[in-house]
């Protein structure tokens, strides 16, 4: 049995989609924003890394306005969030929300180094951008929209998942078949993703007192 590998993709894009769309949506509503601001916020999570990746490589209009079944899928997703009992039953699914961001976010990273890697003239440097860009663009857009901290700057190896990964796409890309590039790629994104958040894997944090200058002295 040969598996259609584009089929596979399309379908973990779009949950991804779904459950970045989640994600968003959640947010809107913790900070009591009406039903347009929840599906604004969705829809942000849910498209808006391919958004940013197609503007910086030039590629206008963006995938999500030429091909918007993305932005159809978020939408949708938000809309359901606001029936109580849909509401209660996705939210309360951690782990297969936790596995669904995972997969969407080792997906939306390879699928968007690949389509750096195919751009004239392309390095390592931009193929990795691009990729992690395409990963967590729309859950930087979306803290940043509801004026919170971003989550990849905060909390568990989540931006650093991606940036492995997307090297991942690149090296393997350059010694073996676009298939077995992407495979391991989504693999180790989603992996390290899961791992970070099991285990709450966090990098290093350096923590300065408010009341402590640089030199590590009390100010008046």
């Amino acid at each position: 049995m040969i598996i259609d590998l584009d089929k596979v993709i399309l379908v973990m894009e779009l949950v991804g989609a779904a459950v970045f769309a989640v994600s968003g949506a959640a947010l809107g509503m913790k900070k009591n924003m009406d039903i347009f601001g929840i599906c604004i916020l969705g829809l942000s999570t849910a498209v808006g890394g391919g958004v940013i990746r197609d503007v910086i490589l030039g590629d206008c209009p963006p995938a999500m306005f030429t091909d918007p079944k993305y932005a159809v899928v978020g939408l949708i997703t938000c809309i359901l969030l606001f029936i109580p009992n849909m509401r209660t039953r996705i939210l309360n699914m951690d782990s297969l929300m936790l596995l669904a961001d995972s997969f969407g976010l080792g997906i939306f990273t390879a699928t968007g180094t690949l389509k750096a890697i195919q751009v004239d003239d392309a390095n390592m440097f931009l193929a990795v951008f691009i990729g992690v860009i395409t990963g967590v663009g729309g859950g930087l857009l979306r803290d940043m929209m509801a004026s919170v901290p971003p989550y990849i700057f905060t909390k568990h190896i989540y931006a650093m998942a991606s940036v492995v990964g997307a090297a991942t796409m690149y090296l393997l890309y350059q010694v073996s078949d676009v298939y077995t590039a992407t495979f391991a790629s989504v693999v180790i994104t989603s992996g390290i993703r899961v791992l970070a958040s099991t285990f709450d894997w966090n990098l290093p944090k350096i923590g300065i007192d408010d009341d402590k200058n640089s030199t590590g002295k009390k100010t008046k």
